[in-house]
């Protein structure tokens, strides 16, 4: 788990540290812990990283250290691993199972299963998800393996090259069948969990959709959803908030005899591999 890089006749850095911090982007936070943990080289030796560079230096970062990750118990579950490389864990996460262990999930989220998978591999690295579902919304979840593929994943949704596609089926029919939904959503007041349309003090929140399918007979649509921003329970919030709230939604919405949870899937995920530089396209199918 190296990074590298040779250094060019056309290159102006002024030391290492430029090189890690312009080269590989590496964050102040992730810099000091390479730092003190003497993680740096240059042609092979660990070397202090204010030293200049010259043309053809080699320049190694070492990501493969251990870490602690004792604060997550290990618990064996069965994962659905839809890829898998030496940098990322991909697992299609079903309904029902936490993302983050808690008070009330200790021991049955899924981050204690992959704590459990990452010991039985030997891989003592912190439990990192990348992106974040409900506990009864079901689909694609990103688990890096080191801090700096953590980092380079939430810079490319900052940046909006990271593309998070969902499926949602919602109440009613829409009269425009292609759209953008942009209504700013902020913590409902008195509540830790619930949010709300708040025009004067949320933030911005864009959600683009296109219906899918249209089901008369059951009073209900198939939507894709497409965020442009990544707000906690957008997409519920915002269909929710015209008058289609997702069936299954008993926090916005209405109980389904049909459906026993937000009818919410987090169906695909476009971005570029941190070190490949590859496209990259995981798709989950809604089961």
């Amino acid at each position: 788990m190296h990074l590298n890089y040779q250094i060019k006749e056309t290159d102006n850095y002024a030391n290492i540290n430029s090189v890690l911090i312009n080269q590989f982007h590496i964050s102040t936070r992730l810099l000091s812990t390479l730092i003190k943990k003497q993680c740096i080289m240059c042609n092979n030796q660990k070397v202090d990283s204010r030293n200049p560079v010259k043309p053809n230096d080699i320049i190694t970062v070492d990501l493969s250290y251990e870490e602690d990750n004792s604060n997550i118990v290990p618990t064996k579950m069965d994962l659905s691993i839809l890829y898998e490389d030496k940098w990322m864990l991909i697992i299609d996460k079903p309904a029902g199972i936490a993302v983050h262990p808690s008070m009330l999930h200790f021991d049955d989220s899924l981050s204690n299963g992959i704590r459990y998978y990452f010991d039985s591999i030997g891989l003592k690295k912190k439990i990192r998800p990348v992106n974040r579902l409900d506990l009864n919304t079901s689909g694609i979840v990103i688990f890096a393996k080191c801090e700096f593929i953590q980092q380079n994943l939430s810079m490319q949704m900052a940046n909006h090259t990271f593309e998070k596609i969902y499926l949602a089926i919602i109440e009613g029919f829409l009269l425009e069948k292609k759209g953008t939904i942009e209504l700013p959503i902020a913590r409902k007041a008195n509540s830790i969990i619930e949010r709300c349309v708040d025009l004067k003090n949320g933030q911005k929140s864009i959600t683009h959709y296109k219906v899918l399918k249209e089901w008369h007979h059951k009073n209900c649509s198939l939507v894709k959803c497409c965020l442009e921003t990544g707000r906690t329970h957008q997409i519920r919030v915002h269909f929710s908030a015209i008058g289609h709230p997702l069936v299954g939604d008993t926090l916005y919405g209405n109980a389904s005899s049909e459906f026993p949870r937000q009818a919410l899937h987090c169906y695909e995920l476009k971005f570029i591999h941190p070190i490949t530089k590859k496209n990259m396209t995981l798709v989950a199918g809604w089961h």
